[in-house]
């Protein structure tokens, strides 16, 4: 009865701070931990304390249930997804994570199991977070997959990728800078892009070319 009637006071709390995935106090101890395998350890047991909770509300049929379910279930795949930004961005730096990816590829597993469990108990409600519960089974099994990945593959997977977006946008950033030089120029024609655009001032007289002018003197043809 009191872990029941805690769950639910942590859940309160949980969903009265307009739908962030952590709580204050969680979000005061991501800040503390500074080495990303701190950060690994303490989103695996985030994670964990959700799934907990999940639990105890599928046991028991109670209104207004399903709307907890969900939320609890899309902030937990918000922490899964946490868990392989923060892997990723120290991958970058080139900082060892090993210690940090063991507890979680170990946690992952296990969490991977337990919600396959929720789903194969086929709740009553279940229609109603069928869609959420779906996404945080992939969300497990896609960042197990890549915790039980050798970490130098996953580094230089994450460098290569890292180096095709900074590729990406360089691209579209030039492909902007020409748009922005063509609406420049439609501007200075008077706005009209069909309009033939305005001639260089030459001092040229009429009928004469650059041919003619920098032909030998003698050569130039009569008009």
């Amino acid at each position: 009865m009191r872990f029941a009637a805690a769950v639910m006071l942590f859940a309160a709390a949980l969903f009265a701070q307009e739908r962030d995935f952590l709580t204050a106090d969680e979000v005061d101890q991501v800040r503390e931990a500074q080495d990303p395998n701190d950060r690994l350890v303490l989103y695996s047991r985030f994670a964990q304390e959700r799934l907990g909770m999940l639990e105890q509300f599928v046991a028991k049929e109670k209104a207004g249930r399903a709307a907890i379910i969900h939320d609890t279930l899309e902030d937990y795949s918000r922490i899964i997804d946490a868990i392989d930004t923060v892997s990723d961005d120290a991958l970058k730096r080139k900082i060892d994570i090993s210690k940090g990816t063991a507890v979680v590829a170990a946690a992952e597993k296990e969490m991977l199991a337990r919600l396959q469990k929720i789903q194969d108990s086929q709740p009553k409600d279940m229609a109603r977070y069928e869609f959420v519960l779906k996404n945080a089974i992939d969300a497990t099994q896609d960042s197990a997959d890549l915790s039980a990945e050798d970490l130098r593959v996953r580094a230089t997977d994450v460098a290569a990728k890292d180096a095709k977006e900074q590729s990406e946008m360089d691209a579209l950033k030039s492909k902007n800078e020409v748009a922005a030089q063509k609406a420049a120029d439609t501007k200075a024609d008077g706005g009209d892009p069909n309009k033939p655009k305005r001639k260089a001032p030459t001092l040229l007289k009429p009928g004469e070319t650059l041919d003619s002018v920098n032909a030998p003197p003698g050569t130039q043809k009569k008009q």
